[in-house]
């Protein structure tokens, strides 16, 4: 039989009792049921978060089993968000879990950061309108936002929080007329540093024309680990909480981590040459 206390008893002690019932009632919105968004929902399930929106429009197959949560032989072509919600509710039956399957967008975006109180990000590196809309809502409903980027064998964290540096601020899109350029300056904003860059050894599998690009489960298991512990202290008030323009790197290959600090975001003398040499390598 189910009990949540017990369930739950053994993250007491790195939170007390009372901080494992607020973590229990606060509801958290993840756009992506795949890659980090899958696992990004099973580890604050295990947190104890007993409140969800999900939102993917995709269904399993079989290229996602390298890194994503829910792929398995006994799930392609189910839709992420059903079998995801089905895992999750596996953890914790008392779960309440409001899935979006038709993705998010601008007519259902309200609905889905209704009564948030934290919104993780998920979606695919090139979801680039989803991902603009969902922020720009975040910050009109001074929602937090963290978002871990799987890099390589690594994770490059940002955090948004409200009053201080926004996500266009930061990334500069704006500045940018067409995708292809707005998709450079997302890369060179989210990993400042880099780290992974030098052991990436088949160039061709980084295609920005066709949207693809390699990943590995190391990566997105560190940025599970990250973001859970992000949410926590912004879910609890407690621990420093580094927000953009400063950011986090960790790379696990390369034994590095590096604190990132862009003060004028993608609008600096060293993101616009970034932004001049990565264009070059895309175009290639």
């Amino acid at each position: 039989m189910f009990n949540y206390q017990q369930a739950f008893s053994r993250n007491i002690g790195w939170v007390t009792e009372h901080e494992q019932q607020q973590l229990k009632n606060k509801r958290i919105a993840i756009a992506g049921a795949g890659g980090v968004g899958g696992v990004h929902l099973l580890t604050l399930a295990r947190l104890g978060i007993s409140n969800f929106n999900i939102s993917d429009f995709d269904d399993f197959e079989v290229h996602n089993f390298n890194r994503q949560s829910g792929a398995f032989m006994s799930t392609l072509g189910q839709q992420k968000v059903d079998v995801m919600e089905r895992m999750a509710k596996d953890i914790n039956p008392e779960a309440d879990i409001i899935s979006f399957p038709e993705g998010v967008f601008e007519h259902n975006v309200d609905d889905f950061l209704e009564d948030v109180d934290l919104y993780v990000d998920a979606l695919d590196f090139f979801a680039l309108s989803a991902r603009k809309t969902v922020f720009q809502k975040c910050y009109e409903k001074n929602i937090p936002v963290v978002t871990a980027a799987p890099l390589g064998m690594g994770c490059a964290l940002l955090c948004f929080m409200p009053g201080k540096m926004t996500y266009e601020q930061y990334f500069r899109f704006n500045d940018k007329s067409n995708e292809q350029d707005q998709l450079i300056q997302f890369l060179i904003g989210l990993s400042p540093a880099m780290l992974q860059r030098s052991y990436l050894v088949d160039e061709s599998r980084v295609n920005f024309k066709e949207k693809k690009g390699p990943s590995t489960p190391m990566a997105v298991s560190l940025c599970a680990g990250i973001t859970g512990t992000y949410a926590l202290k912004i879910l609890l008030n407690r621990g420093d909480v580094i927000c953009a323009p400063h950011g986090l790197h960790f790379d696990a290959y390369r034994n590095k981590f590096v604190k990132t600090w862009r003060p004028l975001g993608n609008a600096g003398i060293i993101p616009r040459i970034m932004f001049k040499i990565a264009k070059k390598i895309v175009n290639q």
